[in-house]
């Protein structure tokens, strides 16, 4: 990245290359629209190459891009909250995902894709705040030290933030489910 930021834009591409596909499967956990999550990346990186000067090394690349996928992302919500304001507009679905088809029987994959479909349902009810760190934290694995400097916060903050998401993200998972969190 400090090449980028010195002028040599070629590098830019691979940085792309690099980093394109955790960033659509972040987008792809926080929206679930393959189009829109598409559509943030390529936003992700042009604001990169825009905001390329203000790039510190200190820091460290991923959680820099993390942070201006963050603020892509929340301009995207402001977006939608505003299109769905209006008149005569309809939500998007979203994909379907699937249980990729292994060896399992029969029963047991329809069981693995009915919790799938739960969790995903969950995890769409989840505010905000507590499916971001949980994405970034559980599905892109991103070191706590590194979340902290995304949310500019202590360690010990995203550390709790997890925490109560996780529980949060049980307690909806079981209600969808019939059943009550233990």
């Amino acid at each position: 990245m400090e090449q980028v930021r010195e002028g040599d834009l070629r590098k830019l591409a691979l940085l792309f290359e690099r980093h394109h596909r955790a960033l659509f499967h972040f987008f792809l956990r926080l929206t679930s629209k393959r189009e829109a999550s598409e559509d943030l990346v390529q936003e992700v990186f042009f604001r990169i190459l825009r905001y390329r000067h203000t790039y510190n090394e200190k820091h460290g690349y991923t959680a820099w891009m993390y942070q201006i996928a963050r603020n892509a992302h929340l301009d995207f919500l402001q977006k939608q909250r505003a299109h769905a304001s209006l008149p005569g507009t309809a939500e998007d679905d979203g994909p379907e995902y699937e249980v990729p088809s292994t060896a399992l029987p029969v029963d047991e994959k329809m069981s693995r894709n009915q919790e799938v479909k739960l969790l995903r349902q969950a995890m769409e009810r989840l505010p905000e705040d507590k499916r971001e760190v949980l994405v970034l934290s559980r599905y892109q694995n991103l070191k706590y030290e590194e979340i902290a400097a995304i949310l500019g916060c202590e360690v010990g903050t995203v550390k709790v933030r997890v925490f109560r998401a996780v529980r949060a993200l049980g307690q909806i998972f079981f209600e969808l489910q019939g059943e009550k969190a233990v």
